[in-house]
């Protein structure tokens, strides 16, 4: 840590385009779209830009949850935005999310259509919309409102500063990364705390709090995001290793993370779902190689 240069903030900051590490070529300071491209609309009412991010994986679980709950309006179109190539910035998508980011949806049941964007405000309007997975109790759905938005704002330390500095910064720089991972261990202390006397987040009904948590929390300490369960030791936070582990069981849990997903297994990858049946045929182990 004390091997880095001295670094005196200037009076106005400007943007070095350079700068940035591995996303420099998607970060800039102003919104706004980069060019005219239009969004691809499928068969079903529900339309969905996204990828297989922990914030695109909240929704397509609570969509394939709806559907294996009978709720046969939530059938829905996956489309792929490759977020490294840019696609975010495109009109038809800034159109949708003005802060685009993924994931951003578009309901075609209303006239017009509603866009809707922002995860917990997606998995919040879903399950309105379906009177699917929000309890009806108030206090019971005041506690789930309550783990949703500690969701929306504990995430960017996890993300975006823990995640960022371990895996993505251009340099190790100590003091950020002891920074992050001691809020990111309070976090996980704080959820396992919770979970001791709970087997959901809103007590004993599987919530979209669970859904909004699981793709951070749960596959951090199940290794599958950053790969850094070691280093924060994440076996010691037993009761979130067990409710990660109870939910990763899930069908449609399984379902949902497949979706608009571009890394790991072939098997596991499902770039853009459509129809129910394409888990079975058009994963990438099943499709063509390009040529």
């Amino acid at each position: 840590m004390s091997d880095l240069p001295d670094y005196t903030p200037p009076k106005v900051w400007t943007w070095d385009a350079a700068s940035g590490g591995k996303w420099a070529s998607i970060n800039r300071p102003i919104a706004g779209p980069t060019q005219d491209k239009e969004l691809p609309i499928g068969k079903h009412p529900l339309q969905l830009y996204s990828m297989a991010t922990p914030n695109g994986v909240k929704v397509t679980i609570m969509l394939e949850e709806l559907l294996a709950k009978g709720i046969s309006a939530a059938e829905y179109d996956a489309h792929l935005i490759k977020i490294g190539d840019g696609d975010q910035f495109g009109s038809g998508f800034v159109d949708v999310n003005p802060n685009s980011k993924i994931p951003a949806l578009m309901d075609h049941t209303t006239t017009p259509p509603t866009r809707v964007f922002e995860s917990g405000s997606i998995l919040l309007y879903l399950a309105e919309k379906y009177g699917a997975f929000l309890p009806t109790d108030f206090a019971k759905r005041t506690e789930c409102m309550n783990w949703l938005f500690w969701l929306m704002g504990s995430a960017p330390y996890l993300g975006g500063g823990f995640g960022h500095f371990y895996v993505y910064a251009p340099v190790k720089i100590e003091y950020c990364i002891d920074r992050f991972t001691m809020e990111t261990k309070r976090q996980l202390d704080v959820l396992d705390r919770h979970l001791a006397n709970n087997e959901y987040m809103a007590g004993d009904e599987y919530s979209i709090a669970d859904m909004a948590i699981w793709p951070w929390y749960g596959a951090l300490v199940l290794n599958t995001v950053y790969e850094a369960a070691e280093f924060l030791d994440t076996p010691s936070y037993k009761n979130v290793m067990a409710w990660a582990e109870r939910i990763a069981e899930r069908e449609a849990v399984k379902r949902g993370r497949m979706v608009n997903r571009t890394f790991g297994e072939p098997s596991s990858q499902l770039h853009e779902r459509h129809d129910a049946s394409d888990f079975d045929t058009n994963t990438q182990d099943k499709l063509a190689p390009e040529a």
